[in-house]
């Protein structure tokens, strides 16, 4: 019989036995459930030995009870989790495992064919799940909450993607800001649909809702039809999503009979908060979405290095397009270019410190260094403070533009764009200019039936943008580039317009 469990979450878990912690396609799983797969996972795992001291063990598997059985059994045998994209090519998968130095790989039957190859050529142990169970669970080491956790890989831009390692400290900071400041508890019952390699499902979703003793609902995977009959159909108190999906449920909501549509606006009156994150929030999208179903989404902003930053409250008035203030435990600040505190009301660089903060990235100290500047960790993105609360401008050398000698948020521009009745999505990117240094160019998606010119942009846009915010440059595109997490890849729009300069 293995001892009380050292690690923070599953110390938590131990306390609420046949409680129902998920739910997936394949039936109800209670905490006692979890805890004795995630044992015999990690006594498979061990082969023996009394603790992987840290080893990697990368793991593939469809977002469902299993996922989470794998993970947390990895912790309980001391190693440390590589979760892998579900829908990622073999040549990413193979970056990720060699980046880390996996020793082991566990996937389902799903993922064999594609990995069973990669351990085979590398001479990886590899541990299919269903084959795991069998085992019967033995004495399993104690693992310091000091201890190297997770292994994340951030989306990245020009280079490969760095591996954000965090602690089991870490990822219970992390927990437990949001826990007290959304007030998480055992009645709580939230509905899954994120990818499982990011911190948003991970951390906000999954971890959140194991740690408080509350039940988490698992979708396979994300389709609007299938989100909005849980939301009908289940005791749901939370949602958490990013931006793209809310556009989608909304045009699902749209395509709907008006019986079904009065029906789904009730049933989302009976959540107590819904939450959107992982990109700017469009106001258009918050005010449609109110509309819809009662309820002003909650903006929040974090990132893979510092789990969750800032938060509009859960309880008083929500600032659309801001990201509200400090969550507990985060400390906050912005500054300028050359790290010094900036004036009041003026924009500058977010710079986060506290025990949610990241520990290294993996295998690249210079670039660990280079990402803190006296104990705070600089995140690349720039913000102002109104009326107390933050708004993110953008990324500080993607979405912070230099024009004939002005600082320009494209967040901002891309706002107003929205506004227009032929515009569905649009991005906003800096292309450099020899006269005005970068010239505001705009990648649009059109409504059905809409169209749309450079000088009759302009022309709309006077009316809401100031003269050098106004695009130059224009695109029409059918889809908006995007990575898995559904962020538009900036980069890729940049290469657009470069090659459309290029054939002219």
């Amino acid at each position: 019989m293995s001892r009380p469990s050292q690690v923070p979450l599953i110390a938590q878990a131990e306390r609420h036995g046949r409680r129902f912690a998920v739910v997936d396609g394949q039936g109800s799983f209670t905490y006692n459930d979890l805890l004795d797969a995630s044992s015999r996972v990690a006594t498979e795992l061990l082969a023996g030995h009394d603790d992987l001291r840290e080893q990697r063990v990368a793991f593939l598997l469809a977002p469902r009870f299993p996922w989470v059985a794998v993970q947390w059994g990895i912790w309980r045998a001391g190693g440390v989790a590589v979760p892998l994209p579900v829908n990622a090519t073999r040549s990413e998968l193979e970056y990720f495992i060699d980046d880390t130095g996996a020793s082991t790989l566990v996937f389902d039957a799903q993922a064999e064919p594609l990995l069973g190859p990669i351990a085979e050529v590398r001479d990886i142990r590899a541990l299919r799940y269903d084959r795991i169970l069998a085992h019967q669970p033995a004495e399993l080491p104690d693992v310091a909450s000091e201890r190297r956790a997770m292994i994340l890989y951030t989306s990245g831009t020009t280079n490969r993607p760095k591996g954000v390692v965090t602690t089991h400290a870490n990822i219970a900071a992390q927990i437990t800001s949001l826990i007290e400041a959304w007030e998480w508890s055992a009645d709580d019952r939230i509905l899954q649909c994120l990818p499982l390699h990011h911190i948003h499902g991970i951390v906000n979703v999954v971890s959140c809702a194991l740690w408080s003793g509350a039940t988490c609902e698992v979708l396979p995977r994300f389709d609007a039809n299938a989100v909005w009959d849980r939301l009908a159909g289940s005791s749901l108190t939370l949602f958490m999503a990013v931006p793209t999906i809310y556009v989608k449920l909304i045009a699902a909501w749209d395509a709907a009979p008006p019986e079904r549509r009065a029906v789904l606006s009730q049933a989302c009156a009976k959540l107590r908060l819904m939450v959107s994150g992982s990109a700017a929030l469009p106001v258009s999208t918050l005010e449609r979405w109110k509309e819809i179903s009662g309820h002003t989404l909650l903006e929040r902003y974090g990132m893979t290095e510092i789990g969750m930053g800032l938060s509009n409250p859960l309880r008083g008035e929500r600032v659309p397009g801001s990201v509200g203030t400090p969550l507990p435990s985060v400390e906050v600040q912005l500054v300028g270019e050359n790290g010094q505190p900036i004036a009041p009301g003026m924009p500058g660089e977010i710079e986060v410190r506290g025990p949610s903060v990241f520990a290294e990235y993996w295998g690249k100290p210079e670039a660990t260094r280079d990402a803190f500047r006296d104990g705070w960790f600089r995140t690349g993105d720039t913000a102002v403070i109104e009326d107390g609360v933050y708004r993110i401008l953008g990324r500080t050398n993607i979405d912070i533009l230099k024009t004939a000698g002005h600082k320009v948020s494209a967040l901002e521009i891309e706002e107003a764009l929205r506004e227009h009745p032929a515009v569905a999505e649009c991005a906003v990117v800096g292309v450099p200019d020899l006269e005005w240094g970068e010239r505001v160019a705009a990648a649009v998606v059109l409504n059905d039936g809409g169209a749309l010119d450079l000088p009759s942009l302009r022309i709309w846009a006077k009316e809401f943008l100031a003269a050098y915010k106004l695009p130059s440059r224009l695109l029409v595109l059918d889809a908006l580039p995007r990575n898995a997490t559904g962020k538009v890849t900036k980069p890729a729009i940049k290469a657009m317009f470069r090659d459309a300069d290029s054939s002219n």
